[in-house]
This record gives C-alpha cells, sequence and structure tokens, in this order.
C-alpha cells in the first residue's frame, strides 16, 4: 500500500520547486533536470496540476509554470486527491457499499481512526511548510 504515489510525490516536489522560484516562470526541461524525471511523466503531472488549478501554464519562447495559488495555500491533501483520488486505507472486504457488520466492526472503526488521523495531518501541511524543512 502506498500512502503516497509516484505521481504524486512529483507532483508536490515540482510544486516546491516552483514555489522556491517565487514568481519567476519555471520551464518543463528545468524542472525534469531539477528533480530528474522523465519528461514525458512530467508533462503529464503538469498538465494534471493545470487543470487542478495549483499552476499556470504560458506557452511559447520563455514560456513555463508558476504557481497559481501562494505556497501556504497549497495542501497536500488536496494535491494527493487530485492525483489519488480520495484517501481510503480499505473498503469493506466484501466489497458491499452497505456491511451488515458497519455498525459493531472494530477493524472498520480503527481503520475510520487512522484515515481521519492521516487526513487531518495531510491537511495542515502545506508546500510552503515543506520549503522550511
Amino acid at each position: 500500500m502506498k500512502l503516497i504515489t509516484r505521481n504524486t510525490d512529483y507532483a508536490i516536489r515540482a510544486l516546491a520547486y516552483m514555489a522556491r522560484k517565487e514568481d519567476e516562470l519555471t520551464s518543463a526541461t528545468e524542472i525534469v533536470k531539477a528533480l530528474k524525471v522523465p519528461k514525458q511523466f512530467l508533462r503529464s503531472i503538469m498538465q494534471k496540476l493545470g487543470r487542478n488549478g495549483f499552476v499556470k501554464s504560458y506557452k511559447g519562447i520563455g514560456g513555463g509554470f508558476k504557481l497559481s495559488k501562494r505556497p501556504s495555500s497549497v495542501y497536500i491533501k488536496d494535491v494527493a486527491e487530485a492525483f489519488q483520488g480520495a484517501f481510503r486505507l480499505n473498503e469493506c472486504l466484501l466489497g458491499k457499499s452497505v456491511c451488515p457488520n458497519r455498525k459493531c466492526c472494530a477493524l472498520k472503526k480503527k481503520i475510520d481512526s487512522i484515515e481521519k488521523h492521516v487526513v487531518s495531518e495531510m491537511s495542515s501541511i502545506t508546500v510552503s511548510d515543506l520549503l522550511k524543512g
């Protein structure tokens, strides 16, 4: 099980890299070299970041990407959800939406508690926080 997938990891690292450059445009080539990410892979990540409102892209000579939000308002949870969907540790083992044991299942209650804690922690971390550490 992966809490953060490779796509999410690269997206977060790209956002942090651009945040360090503040309002400067950052080219895809520069990000590829700095993060050692395959260019095609980065291209799809940047497109998704753009579609989800994290970055703006500027075409043409001297073009590139820059954050569309302040680094302090880009939460890791939001980036992860854009790439991975809502965080879930487990679904019902039977694959049913309504489990007959739902109210008394001790494992489900523990897993729900863990999920809430992880989501809460991820909701408190911003790209700006990553630059401090």
